[in-house]
């Protein structure tokens, strides 16, 4: 990522000590979604002070190795509190999944996001009334996105990245704005990030800027795409432009997005650092590594550190009640899981 701006060198703390022992958050869990298989890609966010998980997608016979079909999914399933229990509240527009999810005061947008045939511009509001959810249709996206990220800053919406048809054709590096409380909101196109377009990058807004991290690059070789497992950060503030931060201590594809947030610090929980891709025989894969790594944007500075309970990856994020929740996802490639976890930074 060829950022404009002073490039600080990448700077990195290790830690040996176990995230949890260490006293650096707290993992814990909620109930677990009502399916057996759980989901990639879903939909989350809060609607009239209940969590909100709607649509994406599983293998739910046979596995991606064993020749199996993946299915998306419209189901919208809410919980009132965490001693509750998961309910069915509604369907979405269609099934969906791979999409952008942002809560707002105004209930949930959903952008984007794919089905078994194509990837989606069409934008629209999550609320929940009377007890099951409404829709209503929001102005679309300029072009079709998955498997980007996005995050809200004040009242406008940021999504960047992803791809704009199924297959890992291209990726993107283009993003778009909106404000969702404007009079006639519309999307406006802001300049794109210098260097590599990725997908499955991780966003979040921190100290009144937007930011993105990691994903992967889509790359020709041979005449085979393949997926180039990136480092790289940047930021880009209102009125001054995107700038280069100091890169990861290591690759992160697919790491829960919007990243949890806690002072001026961002938090990026599991995901993919391509260490693995390949891994023989694929019933027998590991998991996705169990580490996280914090970047303190004070400092410009990256800490890591390993011990993690559990691992996700291609699933979204959203803060209720106190705590920041990562639903479902993928344990490891091609298996997802119900679990629901919650994440909770320690205070300064």
């Amino acid at each position: 990522m060829n950022l404009s701006g002073k490039i600080v060198a990448t700077t990195f703390v290790m830690s040996a000590l176990l995230a949890r022992s260490a006293g650096l958050f707290e993992l814990s869990k909620l109930p677990p979604l009502p399916d057996l298989e759980g989901f990639a890609g879903a939909f989350a966010g809060v609607a009239n002070g209940c969590l909100i998980v709607a649509g994406g997608a599983n293998f739910p016979d046979k596995k991606p190795w064993e020749n199996g079909k993946k299915i998306w999914y419209d189901t919208v399933f809410a919980l009132e509190n965490p001693d509750a229990q998961w309910r069915i509240v509604g369907k979405l527009p269609r099934p969906l999944g791979y999409g952008i999810s942002v809560t707002t005061s105004n209930g949930i947008v959903c952008i984007g996001g794919s089905d078994s045939e194509k990837h989606h511009a069409e934008v629209f509001l999550l609320t929940l009334k009377n007890g099951q959810i409404q829709t209503k249709n929001f102005p679309s996206l300029p072009i079709p996105v998955a498997n980007g990220a996005g995050a809200l800053l004040a009242d406008t919406i940021y999504v960047f990245g992803g791809s704009e048809q199924p297959g890992d054709k291209s990726a993107l590096n283009r993003l778009f704005t909106l404000d969702y409380k404007a009079a006639c909101p519309q999307w406006k196109e802001l300049e794109p990030c210098p260097g590599k377009g990725r997908i499955l990058p991780v966003a979040a807004v921190v100290d009144g800027a937007f930011y993105i991290a990691g994903g992967a690059a889509l790359e020709t070789t041979n005449g085979k795409v393949a997926r180039v497992y990136l480092r790289d950060a940047g930021c880009y503030r209102p009125g001054a432009g995107w700038k280069r931060l100091a890169d990861l201590p290591k690759p992160a594809v697919a790491a829960p997005t919007p990243a949890p947030v806690a002072d001026s610090r961002f938090y990026i929980i599991g995901g993919d650092d391509g260490s693995l891709v390949g891994f023989q025989p694929p019933e027998k894969h590991p998991g996705f590594p169990k580490s996280i790594m914090t970047y303190d944007a004070r400092s410009n500075v990256w800490s890591m550190a390993d011990g993690l309970p559990v691992s996700r990856a291609v699933l979204p994020t959203t803060f209720w009640q106190g705590r920041w929740v990562l639903p479902n996802g993928e344990a490891r490639p091609g298996v997802r899981s119900p679990e629901v976890w919650s994440f909770t930074p320690a205070a300064n």
